[in-house]
């Protein structure tokens, strides 16, 4: 009669980790492959401008300010005086898509109101 193997002895034991080192898959073919780490990026940053005019008033300027930025009125009086005195001022600072809704909304409500407010966004 011929002995029965044991059928633990038949597993394979992988080699024991070490604490410090990074996770390590075993693959097909014996090649140990180190798995990355998920690089993540903070998403681009865009300004929105608001550009002056000589036909939108300050009030307007403001209430925008105050309407889609949600600015406080100190904040929106200080923006509203940049834009007017040095041509341009940053109402606020989104991602991409954020920045282009920001600029349509206000754009629609401008028009509506009838004045030609001009609003941009520049990448930072």
């Amino acid at each position: 009669m011929t002995p029965k193997a044991d059928p633990r002895a038949e597993k394979k034991k992988s080699p024991p980790r070490r604490p410090d080192s990074t996770p390590e898959r075993q693959e097909e073919g014996g090649v140990a492959v180190q798995e990355a780490e998920p690089k993540l990026k903070e998403p681009k940053h865009y300004a929105v401008m608001l550009h002056n005019d000589d036909y939108t008033s300050m009030e307007f300027v403001t209430e925008v300010l105050l309407k889609f930025f949600h600015k406080t009125s100190d904040e929106a009086v200080q923006i509203m005086l940049k834009v007017h005195h040095q041509g341009k001022g940053v109402a606020g600072i989104y991602t991409y898509q954020i920045a282009e809704t920001k600029v349509a909304q206000v754009q629609t409500h401008a028009r509506e109101k009838g004045f030609p407010l001009k609003c941009t966004v520049e990448e930072l």
